[in-house]
């Protein structure tokens, strides 16, 4: 049956190598399980819903990419896409969180659309290149910074915006040791690092009383808090267009979801695949439409379940490094996340301490993208440094995006540099510059 299903011999690969592959994609990416509730939890989410929501959300979609893309790519909640889900839309704009997971599921139900008519081909190969890297950059330091700053380490400061914080407070003293013995778990090429240090300082917390366990306040049920709270009519309702419709804050959200995960998803795809070898003689994915619409249906099943933009993981890659070839290993990674799903309440208990070291690491990893642009070149430098230094700096990546879309145009039609293949290009330009005009006058 799992010949038939996913091709094993064909692949060159067999049961228990796939097994193993996919143990080995959910031990480097299961932190996720207790990150994603502790930014989401600063939207004020529940956080035991959250848990419970992002193991439920990250089981059905890897299940889903293995059983109908037959690839060896799990998902989950993306990071980065929490982040603006929390600090930009919630907290910086107002919205409820309730409006938006409606965003979010406005965004998958968008990226369907867009993959069943073709039109993502257009966009992708609209963007810069650089770009893709800058905003995977980008995202990195944002995280890390929220990182640092959850954990005490960097603190406000009126005369230099930011400072160091008093290392010696408990909360940043166990963040450090964390960030330490991940980093050296990292060097030693230990699997599941980022996990064992969560675990390691959860427990060295516990013990020191700096965190509490309370086994009987939770359940299963938790994840009511969540499911089926996505609030779509209201999502539909943001104010702020023309004549009281669908307004442009709607619009502006959505357009960050759907691209970020556009950017995401690509960027991983070429990644993982191209280090298994699943791209054909011309270098294109096989079955790239089922992927693309298993993300969408990903996304909109995560925002039903209580859940930031659910998209592939980079992390995926570490499972074809142990042999993994087929979606065997993508159904083991999402059967894995929901059996963490009986359990992921309990991630309530786990303190900032824990998880800020994680986010810094994280942030770390996304940052290598940053060596794949060509910083010799000004027109594809520039434009990158500024949505690398704009994300975390504006906290927003909407402003990141934005900056290096429209110092990118800016740059062609000075040199004179335009065809016919940057309309959407300069389209998506002029629509940043709108933003701008239209955030400064609200």
């Amino acid at each position: 049956m799992l010949e038939r299903l996913f091709g094993l011999k064909a692949a060159g690969s067999d049961v228990r190598t796939e097994l193993t592959a996919g143990l080995t994609t959910f031990l480097t990416m299961a932190y996720i399980v207790a990150v994603n509730p502790a930014i989401l939890g600063d939207a004020g989410m529940p956080v035991g819903a959250v848990a419970a929501a992002t193991c439920l959300a990250a089981g059905i979609a890897s299940l889903m990419m293995g059983l109908f893309a037959n690839y060896p790519l799990a998902l989950a909640p993306g990071m980065g896409l929490n982040a603006y889900f929390t600090y930009t839309v919630v907290k910086g704009l107002g919205v409820p969180w309730e409006t938006a997971l409606g965003c979010v599921f406005l965004s998958g139900a968008a990226f369907l659309v867009l993959t069943l008519v073709g039109v993502r081909q257009m966009i992708i190969a609209a963007i810069p290149r650089a770009l893709f890297s800058a905003v995977a950059g980008g995202v990195g330091l944002f995280i890390a910074f929220i990182g640092l700053k959850d954990a005490g380490v960097i603190v406000a400061n009126p005369a230099t915006t930011v400072a160091l914080g008093d290392l010696t407070k408990p909360t940043a003293a166990l963040a450090v040791l964390g960030l330490a013995l991940i980093a050296a778990l990292q060097a030693w090429r230990v699997k599941g690092a980022i996990l064992i240090g969560i675990v390691a300082v959860t427990a060295l917390a516990w013990a020191l009383g700096l965190a509490h366990l309370a086994p009987g306040a939770y359940s299963l049920s938790d994840i009511g808090a969540t499911a089926f709270k996505a609030d779509i009519p209201a999502a539909l309702n943001l104010k702020g267009g023309i004549g009281g419709g669908i307004g442009a804050t709607l619009l502006e959200i959505v357009f960050v979801f759907l691209f970020v995960d556009l950017f995401d998803n690509v960027g991983t795809l070429v990644a993982v695949t191209k280090e298994a070898g699943l791209t054909d003689e011309a270098g294109k994915i096989p079955r790239l439409n089922r992927i693309l619409i298993t993300d969408s249906f990903a996304t909109m099943i995560g925002a039903f379940a209580g859940t930031s933009t659910t998209t592939s993981y980079i992390e995926s890659a570490a499972g074809v490094a142990a042999g993994g070839r087929t979606g065997l290993t993508a159904v083991t990674v999402g059967v894995l996340f929901l059996i963490t799903f009986l359990f992921a309440p309990l991630v309530q208990a786990i303190p900032p301490a824990a998880t800020a070291p994680a986010l810094v690491l994280v942030g770390a990893m996304m940052l290598g993208a940053v060596a794949e642009i060509d910083w010799k070149d000004p027109s594809a430098g520039i434009p990158a440094f500024l949505t690398l230094i704009g994300i975390p700096l504006t906290f927003s990546i909407a402003n990141g995006l934005a900056f290096g879309i429209v110092s990118y145009a800016v740059l062609k039609l000075v040199r004179r540099d335009v065809s016919r293949r940057d309309w959407l290009l300069l389209i998506l330009a002029a629509l940043f510059v709108a933003r701008f005009v239209y955030l400064a006058k609200g």
